[in-house]
């Protein structure tokens, strides 16, 4: 492609540093290395999220490298740019989660702001953490120029005692350590073990499912999602990538292209078939009103009643992302759907082919597999994440129960304005079963940046109280959480919603067949409590208070642009 690429301007946007008046631009440009040849190239960004401060990203600058090599191979000029990136699992259960997911709208924003800035053609953005992979998108909606995204790989399971085990098996491994069930030096070992190298975290957390979610929605190239960190796929991956966007740009394919409705239905239906994070609704969304796709907290409801979940993969099953990559993969569970008919075949996406054109190049999943249930015999009839409504969210919460047997739970509220002093009374044996553990204030705005719940709920898990005590938040919980949890509580809390009324004693409801959250308080009592209610001032300083007023409920994704559908193609 390189030649064709040379023989034909494909630029659509460093063309303005041609003419004479851009002198002073090219000058600086010549110091970084182009020359008169480079400038008749397309600039194509190459964005890594690359840390070395956690495995899910330690590894990217060197795959950014490989995807430079590869859009030099089709004849562009690469430039490499960083953002930055939050680990949830290093800054779980403290202060630092709080900037978890503003960091999402951090990475789109900057992104946006160097491929803008600089004028970029396209561009290739690699990443390895959970808000990694939204903000890029994001990004790639917002900019709209071709664009292709590439995941850095899972993690390979840790390995103890001939059992694989990952991060979240250490958070659960404190509940059972509290619980007496192992020693400090069990516990040890577990934590010791657990991350063997680098890469995303390994079970269907919110890492893979967004990465699943994003090849399903012809974002990235067929079979990416899947390949583990550290492979040789995955080192063709970035390569591939980086020859792929020039491709893009000569056929003139944009994020609009791909980025469809329909596109956006195939992500939900992977998502709900392989028991994807409840963070990957929030995401959607967010992605989906960046693109200009009208999606709501409902529609999910709908594939939820209509595509079952196939995956036994952790935290509520058996395997690990690994396991998947072995039997075939995303791409060999997306054929399986399609064949199904669960998937729209006709999406385009970033090969420049549509879904089914790229699954017939696809090997189906191998034969005695056991990691993808078949359809006739699924993990659970229906989709694992169930939006909820009652009294106590009006505008709908969020919940997955995969693994969880308990269809109907009710019981007495016990509730904390904080996760630390949840943390405290679970670990002082204060929650007993049938409790209802609420934990609010810590929404988008009242965290803010709607902080995880991971160590909380892990440790709930651990002691054994995973069917027996019931979980409530305006926050958010991890893609390791599993149990009976319920997050995503809209309004919030600091946004005077019912939950900011409830009292400890108070029945609250859990019914994951009638999707209901409610709380057994009559509208009279809730309006003389409204009245005594001092909601707290929003936070004020820094990156969290420019988030805090700014940000939506999490009914809406928790956006932080508000352009209104006739501005889109402005």
């Amino acid at each position: 492609m390189k030649q064709e690429t040379q023989n034909k301007d494909i630029r659509i946007r460093s063309h303005v540093y041609d003419s004479m008046v851009k002198s002073p631009n090219r000058a600086m440009l010549r110091a970084t290395g182009m020359d008169d040849e480079a400038f008749k190239q397309p600039i194509v960004g190459v964005i890594s999220t690359w840390a070395e401060n956690t495995p899910c990203n330690i590894h990217l600058h060197d795959l950014g490298q490989l995807a430079k090599k590869g859009v030099v191979t089709a004849g562009g000029w690469p430039v490499q740019f960083g953002t930055i990136t939050v680990a949830d699992g290093i800054a779980m259960g403290t202060p630092g989660m709080r900037f978890s997911l503003p960091s999402r709208d951090v990475i789109a924003d900057s992104v946006e702001t160097a491929v803008s800035g600089h004028n970029c053609d396209a561009f290739v953005a690699i990443g390895g953490c959970d808000k990694n992979m939204p903000g890029c998108m994001i990004a790639i909606a917002n900019t709209q120029i071709p664009s292709i995204f590439v995941y850095g790989g899972t993690i390979a399971p840790g390995k103890l005692d001939g059992k694989d085990i990952d991060l979240v098996s250490v958070f659960e491994g404190i509940g059972k350590w509290n619980h007496n069930d192992i020693t400090a030096e069990e516990l040890r070992q577990i934590e010791c073990n657990a991350c063997p190298g680098p890469g995303g975290c390994g079970g269907m957390y919110t890492a893979n499912t967004m990465a699943s979610a994003i090849e399903a929605m012809g974002m990235s190239l067929p079979g990416s999602s899947s390949h583990p960190a550290i492979t040789e796929e995955k080192l063709k991956d970035v390569e591939a990538a980086g020859e792929a966007v020039l491709k893009l740009l000569e056929l003139g394919i944009y994020p609009k292209d791909i980025m469809t409705r329909k596109a956006f239905e195939n992500a939900i239906t992977v998502v709900m078939a392989l028991g994807g994070s409840t963070n990957a609704i929030l995401h959607l969304m967010a992605m989906a009103h960046a693109a200009n796709v009208d999606l709501t907290l409902d529609d999910f409801n709908a594939f939820q009643e209509r595509v079952p979940h196939l995956a036994d993969l952790k935290p509520s099953g058996k395997y690990v992302f690994q396991d998947l990559y072995e039997v075939g993969g995303v791409s060999a569970v997306m054929k399986y759907l399609y064949e199904n008919g669960f998937i729209h075949g006709d999406c385009l996406t970033v090969t420049g082919k549509t879904i089914a054109e790229n699954l017939a190049e696809v090997p189906s999943l191998k034969a005695g597999q056991k990691v993808i249930m078949p359809l006739e015999n699924p993990k659970r009839a229906d989709g694992p994440l169930i939006v909820l409504h009652g009294n106590l969210a009006p505008k709908g919460a969020v919940a997955k129960v995969s693994g969880v047997k308990v269809r109907r739970h009710v019981g007495p509220a016990k509730v904390f304005n904080n996760e630390e002093a949840a943390i405290e009374a679970v670990l002082a044996d204060e929650i007993v079963d049938g409790d209802v553990v609420v934990v609010r204030y810590v929404g988008p705005k009242g965290g803010p940046g709607m902080p995880e719940m991971l160590s909380l709920s892990s440790m709930i898990v651990g002691k054994g109280q995973g069917e027996t005590v019931a979980l409530i938040t305006d926050g958010r919980f991890s893609g390791g959480t599993y149990g009976l949890v319920v997050g995503h509580i809209a309004p919030e809390a600091q946004d005077g919603g019912p939950i900011a009324f409830l009292k400890t004693g108070d029945i609250v409801t859990v019914d994951q067949d009638t999707k209901e959250l409610t709380m057994q308080v009559s509208d009279e009592e809730l309006a003389k409590r409204q009245k005594e209610t001092n909601i707290p001032p929003l936070h004020s300083r820094g990156v969290l208070g420019k988030y805090a007023h700014i940000v939506s409920s999490a009914d809406k994704g928790a956006i932080t642009d508000f352009w209104h559908k006739d501005e889109s193609e402005q």
